[in-house]
């Protein structure tokens, strides 16, 4: 009877503390450990390094690497996301900011959630409907949406625990970036500089949502306090670097739309700031100030975010040169002395090390070819600019890097083991030149660039390309400050990178996903995902088993080359033999019949300055969203205004346009589109003819 007893309460005991286990879930000290097996946070660990000690798929058995189970969405834009995998549960995000939870085991879907996104939000996002993934913290999952709340989800069952409006809901604000949990505090940014916001980094209690703490990234026009965390730094530091100019109508940006860092050992936070609004530093603040904290890495105390350190990669930029690019920490040798070190390769160009605990810099090179500026000075921490970088008196300067950057938001990764931090690199020049007008237009790109719209007289030629951009896979030495190997690409934009244990390195060029030697560079292994691929890979075990998951999606900024296809998860183990389907052949709009098209009374010149300003940011000429030039919505006037100016479309991502412009303009953009449809369908009867000569 006694060890009746004894065993009935050692079963209570073990219950008891199986569901006080599963009550806490994920937390700060998980994460700090990083289970081997598991995925905790956006970057594996908090040192964000996207590096994984397992071990079972190596150098050797990396070419018996086949796909055990896959998943198909709904969403057909950009998959950014990085899954998580947390107790035999995979966790990720899609575009629209749509949430799924598998079995990591079998695939088999375990509940997903819509937070139904309102069509028209995708008009703010400049760069695809896209999202990075979610956050764990202690049973609950967290989320941002395009249009720019912050969920918090049960992890068991995907249902709301409570939801926040994390922006002002009238403004172009959204998030795509994935949030962090520190110390019960979720910390999320934004995006939306491009169009005119105010930047800023805000944490919520994990809990209850509650708001804990918000700092602005640049100052409030007005001149008032904010009463937020970041006022007594903007006051001190910030005010005095900006000139009067269109940044006190625009907000000046400065938006935190990817990187944020914690590092438990500083107790610090980093963040990366964005660039500013309007690009053009003349326009925005008279050409004069540094323009704090834009394109800068900022140090602040999560329990209160307090200001700690700022480092600004680039002051006064003029070219949208983010800082907001990974952020990594790793100990490196440092003048014979191991350092905590905050990493990033920003936009610019330059690959900087700086002190996690002081913000002090300790190098700064050229990891691609940079025209822009000569170098850094170590000690100033300024770049020693070119002559020509700043574009004046009516020049155009066609620089490298362009605005895509060295590096974007795709991840790197590095590698305890090889020392080496591996960079999806790209190398591209853009056009700088000064408006011949600027007016500040809210909700609408205001990058105070000089625009060449095309049209019947069009007189503004765009400089033509001195070549065309490709990429590059460089493993980056930090301590030696150069490239130990690269691995050249003719496609420059790329996914992100995962490294492991095993020797690998992994990176996905278009639909191929290849593992690479880490040492050498050498490719070991590639599948053919089916559809181009933008995000990073993670790994994982159960059952002590290995895995591999990697989003398929093509989209983001530079990902417009290929026609919309459903996105995919595929999870990948040794000996998987599991066949995804292949995606249906691409069907392309063909080129109008104008025989059916109503005649336009509008002006085609003035209609390609309207598309120009209104459309040509989304409606690039590739497949990825609609070329309007064969869309048969052009045809006739009355379902073209529809569409154009009252959003019959909005569902779609469509927005109206009606604010913007009148009927008088819609029908000049129409004339436009004819005229366009008109060069395309002569192309397309040049290209056919070949074919009936024979």
């Amino acid at each position: 009877m006694r060890m009746e007893r004894v065993v009935r309460l050692a079963a209570a005991l073990c219950v008891g503390l199986a569901l006080a286990a599963c009550g806490k879930g994920v937390d700060g000290a998980a994460i700090e450990r990083a289970d081997p097996g598991e995925w905790l946070t956006y970057g594996r660990t908090y040192d964000e390094q996207r590096f994984s000690p397992l071990t079972q798929v190596d150098r050797t058995s990396v070419r018996r690497l086949g796909v055990a189970w896959w998943a198909e969405f709904d969403t057909d834009r950009g998959q950014e996301a990085t899954p998580l995998v947390h107790d035999g549960v995979l966790y990720t995000t899609t575009a629209w900011s749509k949430v799924h939870a598998f079995d990591a085991r079998t695939g088999a879907r375990l509940w997903s959630y819509d937070p139904r996104v309102p069509g028209e939000a995708g008009f703010n996002a400049c760069c695809d409907v896209v999202n990075r993934g979610a956050a764990l913290w202690k049973g609950r999952l967290y989320v941002g949406t395009l249009d720019g709340r912050l969920i918090a989800l049960d992890a068991k069952t995907g249902k709301p625990a409570w939801t926040v409006q994390t922006t002002d809901a009238s403004k172009p604000y959204t998030i795509t970036g994935a949030p962090r949990v520190v110390k019960g505090k979720v910390l999320i940014g934004n995006g939306g500089a491009e169009y005119g916001v105010r930047g800023y980094v805000s944490a919520y209690d994990a809990a209850t949502g509650k708001l804990a703490w918000r700092f602005y990234t640049t100052p409030n026009p007005t001149g008032a306090a904010d009463g937020a965390a970041s006022d007594g730094v903007l006051k001190a530091k910030a005010g005095a670097t900006w000139n009067d100019g269109a940044w006190k109508q625009s907000g000046g940006g400065g938006t935190v739309w990817d990187a944020i860092t914690y590092d438990p050992g500083t107790g610090l936070v980093f963040v990366g700031v964005g660039n500013g609004n309007p690009w053009n530093h003349k326009l925005r603040s008279g050409g004069r100030g540094d323009n704090l904290f834009l394109s800068s890495i900022v140090a602040l105390k999560p329990e209160t975010g307090e200001y700690v350190w700022h480092y600004q990669t680039t002051p006064g930029d003029s070219w949208d040169y983010t800082a907001t690019q990974h952020i990594m920490l790793a100990d490196l040798p440092v003048g014979g002395t191991s350092r905590r070190v905050v990493m990033q390769a920003p936009k610019n160009g330059f690959f900087y090390v700086l002190d996690a605990a002081t913000g002090r810099l300790l190098s700064a090179d050229k990891y691609v070819p940079v025209d822009w500026a000569e170098r850094v000075d170590l000690a100033t921490g300024r770049p020693v600019e070119a002559p020509s970088a700043r574009y004046a008196n009516g020049a155009v300067s066609r620089q490298m890097s362009g605005a895509l950057g060295g590096h974007n938001w795709q991840p790197m990764a590095f590698s305890p083991k090889t020392g080496l931090v591996y960079i999806p690199a790209q190398l591209g020049r853009g056009n700088y030149a000064d408006p011949q007008h600027f007016r500040f237009a809210p909700g609408l790109w205001n990058t105070g660039m000089r625009r060449y719209p095309d049209g019947p007289s069009a007189k503004l030629v765009r400089p033509g390309a001195r070549e065309p951009a490709r990429g590059e896979l460089i493993a980056w030495d930090p301590v030696a400050r150069r490239a130990r190997w690269k691995v050249p690409f003719e496609r420059s934009w790329t996914s992100g990178v995962l490294a492991t244990d095993g020797g690998l390195v992994f990176h996905a060029v278009g639909p191929r996903f290849t593992a690479h030697d880490a040492a050498t560079g050498q490719a070991l292994w590639t599948h053919d995902a089916g559809a181009n691929v933008i995000a990073p890979a993670m790994t994982y075990a159960i059952d002590g088993e290995q895995h591999l998951a990697l989003m398929v999606g093509a989209g983001g900024a530079g990902g417009g080359d290929q026609a919309r296809r459903k996105g995919r998860l595929l999870v990948f183990r040794l000996g998987g033999t599991a066949k995804p389907p292949p995606y249906p052949e691409d069907v392309l709009p063909a080129a109008l019949d104008l025989s059916l098209a109503t005649r336009s009374a509008g002006d085609a010149d003035r209609g390609g300055v309207v598309y120009d300003q209104y459309c040509a940011a989304c409606h690039k000429a590739g497949p990825y969203l609609p070329n309007l030039a064969r869309s048969p919505a052009i045809l006739e006037p009355e379902g073209f205004r529809a569409i154009v100016l009252d959003g019959a479309l909005k569902a779609n991502g469509m927005a109206g346009f009606r604010r913007h412009f009148d009927e008088g303009a819609a029908e000049d953009l129409r004339a436009y589109l004819l005229w366009r449809a008109g060069l395309e369908t002569q192309a397309a009867a040049r290209a056919e003819a070949p074919a009936h000569a024979q």
